[in-house]
């Protein structure tokens, strides 16, 4: 199947299914908020909008990249997030990569945002839709981050229902520059344990798929059953 990997500049038109890749961190954040109790989680196009959107909810909460700021409940950080409880709750994210694609094909029949920690519950749910070609937009670096890269093309081959090694794609995310980068402590709203977290392969069971819902892009989990035995006849 030939899927397509794209980068955010590179989006012509609109696709039939997307798949929107931001490992480090938008999408393993946003995996982890679902995991502590979020019930939706809206995509904000800046942060003006995200806070103005909290304002205009009662109990709405908003998250941002870098460091914290007035107004803004959390960061862009598993690390910093895994421990909150957010039960019930909405919140709005606004991210430098990972929002920006996800509106950049929120017109699309089929949205899913993905990372490592909800790789192979995505591939199944493609699997089980019968997608065919898949646009991956691959958001760090304009398209060229090798984590973000690496987690679309095992998604991809793990459409197929063959047993996919996730070891090597692992791999290319640790080496990558993001890694680097947040190992390094040179991305601000950042714990230790964050590059470590965004590599938990499968850490959770859902997908997330991404809908319009009152003219606004929401964010949802979708219970994905597993499948001990990948076939394409199964699950």
């Amino acid at each position: 199947m030939d899927h397509h990997y794209v980068g955010i500049p590179e989006l012509t038109g609109v696709p039939r299914v997307a798949v929107v890749i931001d490992v480090m961190r938008a999408f393993t954040v946003a995996a982890w908020a679902f995991s502590r109790g979020v019930e939706r989680i809206v995509l904000a196009s800046t942060e003006s909008e995200a806070l103005a959107l909290k304002e205009s909810r009662s109990g709405w909460l908003a998250l941002k990249d870098g460091a914290p700021a007035a107004g803004f409940d959390a960061v862009n950080s598993p690390g910093l997030l895994r421990s909150r409880d957010f039960a019930g709750r909405t919140l709005v994210q606004k991210t430098r990569a990972g929002t920006v694609g996800a509106l950049a094909v929120a017109d699309a029949p089929l949205v899913l945002c993905a990372s490592f920690v909800v790789a192979g519950p995505t591939a199944r749910f493609l699997r089980a839709e019968g997608s065919g070609p898949v646009t991956f937009v691959v958001t760090g670096e304009g398209g060229r981050a090798d984590e973000d890269l690496a987690c679309a093309e095992y998604i991809g081959r793990s459409m197929a229902g063959v047993d996919v090694e996730a070891a090597p794609y692992l791999h290319r995310a640790r080496t990558s520059r993001a890694a680097a980068d947040l190992a390094g402590g040179l991305r601000s709203g950042y714990h230790p344990d964050d590059v470590d977290l965004c590599l938990e392969i499968d850490r959770f069971p859902f997908a997330m798929v991404a809908r319009q819902e009152e003219s606004l892009t929401v964010l949802r989990p979708v219970a994905v059953p597993d499948c001990p035995v990948p076939s394409p006849l199964t699950c």
